[in-house]
């Protein structure tokens, strides 16, 4: 069996900590891959700013160099609010030889009892709660289903925010170093986030 994570969010635009966390729980889990999974309407976000075919170019050009990363629209597909109990029943009818893990934020940890359908979820995948300096994971609060599926990833901490690169972009500010190269070229030549 493969072992791939799958990172969802908006990644509206990616940026360094999006990399930066795959790559944290991809070492900690000894993961084949991480595929990245950008949703077309998230349940608990504003529909995002950049539309879903300027956000995949922007994370396919952001992983281009590394193999073990890739991107996977299969959510983009739905043109719906996206669950992420359907995309994993999917994903695993899809790919029967691979083992999931999805990687969520220390700040998403605890809200994963919320989350739709979750014991049917935590019945087919593991979770990987990465974990910043300062930042605990909050586990101790889960249900037992949940804490037994959950496996800890340590991350440097890194202040980087997509809210935070879109408001700079309005703004005329630089978003260097905080997004690659040529994710910044792509939002400059394509006039994203500038309204």
């Amino acid at each position: 069996m493969r072992r791939i994570g799958l990172l969802g969010g908006t990644f509206d635009p990616v940026h360094y900590g999006h990399l930066l966390a795959a790559e944290s729980a991809r070492e900690a889990a000894k993961l084949d891959e991480v595929w990245f999974i950008p949703t077309f309407v998230p349940p608990h976000k504003p529909k995002p700013g950049a539309g879903a075919e300027d956000r995949v170019a922007m994370l396919q050009t952001a992983i281009a160099l590394c193999p073990e990363f890739r991107v996977e629209p299969i959510e983009l597909g739905r043109k719906e609010t996206s669950y992420t109990i359907e995309t994993v029943v999917t994903l695993q009818e899809l790919h029967p030889d691979c083992q999931f893990y999805w990687i969520v934020g220390s700040d998403m940890v605890k809200d994963l009892p919320n989350w739709r359908k979750v014991e049917e979820l935590a019945e087919r995948i593991a979770f990987i709660g990465l974990e910043r300096p300062g930042e605990p994971l909050g586990d101790t609060e889960l249900p037992v289903f949940i804490r037994r599926k959950l496996h800890r990833a340590s991350m440097p901490p890194i202040g980087v925010s997509s809210s935070e690169i879109r408001r700079r972009v309005k703004d005329g500010g630089s978003i260097r170093f905080m997004v690659p190269g040529e994710v910044a070229e792509h939002i400059r030549r394509c006039g994203l986030y500038e309204a």
